[in-house]
């Protein structure tokens, strides 16, 4: 069967790296037109979408934030522009967690603030500009990408860990309201998962350490990420929304 993606416009946030860098490149592999949005490293969004016409699909790079509220409609607006149309929305863009001095409520009401409107509300603010096109498009998809925290959470990441819950409202919400129009809406739950950033912070013995915690032996990858939520977000799915799909390797 055809995964349907090609010719397809995707919005990819958080593209320049990591995650959001290889679910671009999986979906370049498809042949999807691919909009790779990213915050503030535009030379690495560049070579990420230079990577996405090598491997056989079509890419824009363009700027967007989660905290400016015009900021999703400026990005949609601009792929609709080129290419007619939105078929997919990666949600993937995120604002990570600060700790305060001392326990979690000494981090102070603006930044904590922050941190939960960004990746919540800065979301809701993605879906609502692209819900009209992606009505309209024969194949309309959509990922949240969530994070183990919001299952497990982690000392220091109660706002972070909030946020990304509020997601899995948002997308069993939008399942139903989206769903008449054929529209899926899942949220991917990536557990640890070896991105360059990760590797260079996470020491051996504690990578060490979570990989005998995990079923598979190993913990997860970028290329798992991508590769479940391309699944996700093609014709090969038919009927799976509303739905959590943890990426940890079994955990």
């Amino acid at each position: 069967m055809e995964s349907g993606l090609a010719r397809r416009t995707v919005i990819v946030t958080g593209a320049s790296n990591g995650i959001g860098a290889r679910t671009a490149l999986a979906f370049g592999r498809e042949g999807a037109h691919v909009v790779v949005a990213y915050h503030r490293n535009r030379d690495g969004a560049a070579k990420v979408s230079e990577q996405v016409e090598e491997v056989g699909g079509t890419a824009q790079v363009h700027p967007y934030s989660l905290a400016e509220e015009g900021s999703a409609d400026e990005l949609v607006s601009a792929a609709v522009e080129t290419t007619g149309g939105v078929d997919v929305v990666v949600a993937n863009a995120v604002r990570w967690w600060g700790r305060g001095p001392g326990g979690f409520e000494t981090l102070p009401d603006g930044e904590w603030e922050q941190i939960v409107s960004d990746n919540l509300s800065g979301t809701i603010r993605l879906m609502r500009a692209a819900a009209p096109p992606l009505r309209k498009s024969e194949q309309g998809r959509v990922a949240l990408i969530s994070s183990n925290l919001a299952l497990e959470g982690l000392p220091g990441a109660e706002y972070y860990s909030a946020a990304k819950s509020g997601l899995h409202g948002l997308c069993k919400s939008l399942s139903w309201s989206m769903g008449p129009h054929g529209v899926l809406v899942n949220t991917v739950v990536p557990g640890l998962t070896m991105t360059d950033r990760n590797k260079a912070n996470f020491p051996e013995h504690l990578k060490k350490m979570e990989e005998a915690r995990t079923p598979l032996g190993r913990l997860v990858t970028p290329e798992d990420v991508a590769a479940t939520t391309v699944y996700l977000c093609s014709a090969l799915n038919t009927a799976v929304t509303g739905q959590l799909l943890n990426v940890s390797g079994g955990r």
